[in-house]
C-alpha cells in the first residue's frame, strides 16, 4: 500500500485565482492581524453599519423575533392584557410589543403558510414580491394612467444585492469576448465577478472634478474601443448613489445612461442599494426614467445599506424590466433567471422577511410608525453629520480634495501630494499602522492613471471620529512632509 509523501497540486480555475477584492484585501487582513496582537482598529473599509454601533431598527427586530418564535405572539398579548389591567409593576408601554406589530407578525406568518424554517418559492414568496412591486410604484409613480410599472412576476428575492449582481453577470457572459461596461471607480464586486466568469471588463471613467458625473463622450469612446477589439458589449453597470465615490446621479445623468443603452442595445444593471443615502438630495431611479421605453433593465436593492444596515441577514431583491428574448430558444431573461433561482432553491427566509419590512413599513399614524420614522431619521442624520466631520478634516490635509455631493456611506478623497515612489496602498497601510484606521486604497476600485485615492466609510460613532481624525491629520502632515 503506497503512502503519499506530499499532496498533489490542485489545478484551480485561473479566473478565480486572478480575482481581487480590495475591501477584504491586504489592508483589512493586516488590521485583523493587529487586532490579534491586542491593537485597536477602526474598520472603515466596508459598509457594515452595525459593526460600528448603528442600532438595528426596533420594529424590524421585534417582528423578526415574533415570526421566528411564533409562540411569543400569544405570550406578548397576555403581557399586554396584564399591563392594561395594572398588574405589571415597573413596566412601561415601550417595554411591550404593541398590538399592531403582533397583528402584522400574524399576517406575515399566515401569508408565508409554511413558517420561517421551510423553503419558499424559488423567486421568493408571492406576497413579498407584491409588496416590493407596490414599493417601487410608490417610489416612482404609476404610468399616469393608473397602471403599475412593477410586475411581481419579474422580481426575485436574493441573498443581498451582491448575489443578484453575480447571477445576472453569470447569465450575460456566455463567451470570453462578452463584455460589461462598469464605472471607474467601481465597487470591486463587478470587476471580480466579470473576471470570475471569464468576461471582459470595459471601463468608463467618471469625471471627478465635475462631481463624478457622466460624460457621454467617454461612454461612446469606451464602447467604440471595446468593439474595435472584438468585444461584444452586452450591458452597462450604473451605481447610484456611487460606491466608492458617493456620487448621486441627477435625472440628466440617469437619462444619459438610459439613452446610451437604448441607442446601443445594452442592458442596464442599476445598483441602487444606497437610494436612501442621499442626505437631502433627490434619488432618481432608473426604472422611473426607463418608463415604458423598451430598454432592458435589472435593478438591485438590499437591506444592508440605507438606514436598515442589516448586512449579516443577507436580504435584497432584483427586478427585471423589459426582459429580452434569449438567443437560440423560446425563453426570455426572466424565465432563465427563474431557472437559475430554482437551482439555489430559495433565498434565506430571514432576509426575505426583512426585505418585506424594508418595503412595507409600519402603518402611518401608529406608534410603531412614529418610532420607526424617528429611528430612521436619526440614523440618516448621524451618517450625514459624520461625513461632514470627515470632509472638514480633509481641509486640514495638504493636497487632499473630495469632490461631489455626499451620498452612500463613503468618501473617496484624492491624495494629491504623496511622496515620490509612494502609492495610495502605501499610504493606507501606514495610516492603519499609525492610527488603527482601516481604509481601502483607491487603486482597489480603479482610478484614472496617475491619481491616488482612498475610500473611507463614514460609519464610526462621533466620539471615535473625534478621537481619530486629529491623529489622521497629524499622520498626513508627517507622511507628505508638510
Amino acid at each position: 500500500m503506497s503512502t503519499l509523501t506530499r499532496l498533489p497540486e490542485l489545478v484551480i480555475n485561473p479566473n478565480i485565482l486572478a480575482m481581487e477584492y480590495a475591501v477584504r484585501g491586504p489592508i483589512p487582513q493586516r488590521a485583523a492581524a493587529l487586532r490579534g496582537q491586542g491593537r485597536s482598529t477602526i474598520p472603515c473599509n466596508i459598509g457594515n453599519p452595525q459593526a460600528l454601533g448603528q442600532p438595528p431598527l426596533a420594529y424590524f427586530r421585534q417582528l423578526l423575533g415574533l415570526v421566528e418564535v411564533p409562540g411569543r405572539i400569544a405570550r406578548e398579548r397576555r403581557l399586554n392584557a396584564l399591563w392594561q389591567a395594572g398588574r405589571l409593576d415597573g413596566v412601561e408601554a415601550d417595554d411591550l410589543v404593541n398590538e399592531s406589530l403582533l397583528a402584522r407578525a400574524e399576517d406575515y406568518l399566515r401569508q408565508l403558510e409554511s413558517g420561517m424554517g421551510a423553503y419558499t418559492d424559488s423567486t421568493g414568496p408571492v406576497f413579498v414580491r407584491e409588496a416590493i412591486a407596490a414599493f417601487i410604484d410608490r417610489r416612482d409613480g404609476a404610468d399616469g394612467r393608473g397602471r403599475p410599472f412593477a410586475d411581481p412576476g419579474q422580481i426575485f428575492l436574493t441573498d443581498g444585492a451582491s448575489e443578484a449582481a453575480r447571477s445576472i453577470i453569470e447569465m450575460l457572459v456566455a463567451d470570453p469576448s462578452d463584455g460589461i461596461m462598469i464605472p471607474i471607480p467601481q465597487y470591486p464586486l463587478y470587476s471580480a465577478t466579470i473576471r470570475k466568469v471569464g468576461g471582459v471588463q470595459v471601463d468608463y471613467y467618471l469625471d471627478e472634478e465635475a462631481g463624478w458625473s457622466l460624460d457621454r463622450a467617454e461612454l461612446e469612446a469606451s464602447l467604440a474601443a471595446a468593439r474595435a477589439q472584438g468585444v461584444r458589449v452586452k450591458a452597462i453597470v450604473a451605481i447610484n448613489p456611487g460606491n466608492p465615490t458617493g456620487a448621486i446621479l441627477d435625472q440628466a445623468g440617469v437619462d444619459e445612461i438610459v439613452d446610451f443603452a437604448a441607442e446601443n442595445g445594452l442592458l442596464i444593471i442599476a445598483d441602487e442599494v444606497y437610494q436612501e443615502n442621499v442626505y437631502g438630495a433627490r434619488f432618481v431611479s432608473f426604472a422611473q426614467r426607463v418608463g415604458d421605453r423598451p430598454v432592458p433593465l435589472v435593478s438591485l436593492h438590499s437591506i444592508s445599506k440605507g438606514f436598515v444596515g442589516e448586512c449579516g441577514h443577507r436580504g435584497g431583491y432584483m427586478e427585471i424590466r423589459n426582459p429580452p428574448p434569449v438567443a437560440g430558444g423560446t425563453q426570455n431573461l426572466v424565465q432563465v433567471a427563474t431557472k437559475q433561482a430554482s437551482v439555489a432553491l430559495c433565498s434565506n427566509t430571514v432576509g426575505q422577511c426583512l426585505t418585506w419590512l424594508m418595503v412595507n413599513p409600519p402603518e402611518a399614524g401608529s406608534e410603531a410608525h412614529r418610532r420607526y420614522v424617528a429611528e430612521r431619521q436619526q440614523i440618516l442624520d448621524d451618517l450625514h453629520a459624520k461625513a461632514t466631520m470627515i470632509r472638514a478634516a480633509f481641509d486640514q490635509m495638504a493636497g487632499v480634495e473630495c469632490f461631489g455631493r455626499t451620498g452612500a456611506m463613503y468618501l473617496f478623497p484624492r491624495l494629491g501630494r504623496l511622496p515620490d515612489g509612494s502609492s495610495d496602498f502605501d499610504y493606507c497601510m501606514q495610516l492603519l499602522e499609525t492610527t488603527g484606521l482601516t481604509t481601502v486604497n483607491g487603486s482597489g476600485f480603479g482610478q484614472r492613471p496617475g491619481s491616488q485615492h482612498l475610500r473611507i466609510a463614514f460609519l464610526p460613532p462621533k466620539p471615535m471620529l473625534e478621537a481619530v481624525l486629529p491623529a489622521w491629520i497629524d499622520f498626513h502632515r508627517s507622511y507628505v512632509g508638510g
